[in-house]
């Protein structure tokens, strides 16, 4: 994970949440892995857009704050599985809450993103 040279204070819960789960994937990788998709190579599948890359990194970060557990399996091709904690199932709620939130709101927020572009268009 990356060290920052200046160090964060968690002085509130908010912090401490958005330090875990912030991150562009980090959600949706949580929510993918609770509905079973646990190999690398379908999460990058579910998730086009993201790189292996930055996947990978953002894997790494929830592993190492305790949310998801890697499992290798001695076999080759190399296997590896990924599951949730005890620790990361309990910010289901708030993950799946998130997407509610998003797929409730995607038209409003289409239409902003539409008059954004007719705007900088003018």
């Amino acid at each position: 994970m990356y060290e920052r040279k200046i160090e964060k204070e968690y002085s509130c819960g908010l912090e401490i949440t958005s330090e875990i789960i912030g991150g562009k994937w980090k959600p949706t990788l949580i929510n993918l892995i609770h509905e079973g998709v646990i190999r690398p190579s379908d999460l990058q599948r579910a998730m086009p857009a993201a790189s292996r890359r930055a996947l990978n990194i953002q894997l790494n970060e929830l592993q190492e704050h305790g949310i998801i557990e890697k499992k290798i399996y001695p076999v080759l091709p190399l296997k590896v599985e990924y599951s949730l904690t005890k620790f990361g199932t309990c910010l289901l709620p708030i993950t799946l809450a998130m997407e509610e939130w998003g797929n409730k709101y995607r038209e409003h927020f289409q239409k902003l993103l539409e008059l954004k572009k007719e705007t900088a268009n003018k």
